[in-house]
């Protein structure tokens, strides 16, 4: 089946899922900077969070755009990704309003490790269904970024009952190492010319 429902399907939740998260960070009810400083945790995992789905968004844009058709396995295996992605709202919130505490900083952890478990497993779906000779199996090749990310997703969740700061900084690291854009899909597809 053709692969734009999906698409349009993951792009409206992942702008819903957005918009929830703004709609949780709370204007103050005075006008000087000073009232912006309780809000600065909840305002820092705002944006922390923004990243981790602007970073989703693009990579499962790249992702798709390498893949011909999908079938109903790989529909589910993103409703799995879309899940863990829903919950980024909710746990941004949790974490913020602490202020970092232990246990709310590891379930945020625990929800970027699922997620990125969630997003392995739609690759893999794909790959499988289309084949390792395919586009994205080219593409992806040893994926050294997606193997090191859920490594430090889980030494950040140990970190957050003894170091909630620290993990706040393994969480901001793996954003960087996949801020700079993942080119490997567009090389791939100007290097496999019109016919893939």
């Amino acid at each position: 089946m053709p692969k734009s429902r999906v698409e349009a399907f993951s792009d409206g939740v992942l702008a819903i899922i957005i918009t929830i998260m703004v709609l949780e960070l709370k204007a103050p009810h005075e006008s000087s900077l000073a009232a912006l400083r309780p809000l600065l945790p909840s305002l820092c995992a705002y944006i922390l969070s923004f990243i981790h789905l602007g970073i989703y968004w693009n990579n499962h844009h790249h992702m798709f755009h390498a893949t011909r058709r999908v079938h109903g396995n790989v529909l589910w295996a993103n409703l799995h990704l879309l899940f863990w992605l829903s919950l980024f709202p909710f746990v941004t919130d949790w974490m913020g309003e602490s202020r970092l505490a232990c246990v709310p900083t590891a379930a945020y952890g625990s929800v970027l490790l699922m997620a990125a478990v969630a997003y392995w497993i739609l690759q893999q779906t794909i790959i499988h269904d289309q084949g390792p000779g395919s586009l994205l199996a080219r593409a992806i090749g040893s994926d050294t970024k997606g193997k090191i990310s859920p490594i430090l997703y889980a030494v950040a969740i140990t970190l957050a009952f003894f170091w909630p700061l620290l993990s706040a900084v393994l969480f901001g690291t793996v954003a960087l190492i996949w801020l700079v854009p993942d080119r490997r899909i567009e090389r791939t597809l100007a290097a496999s010319g019109p016919e893939d």
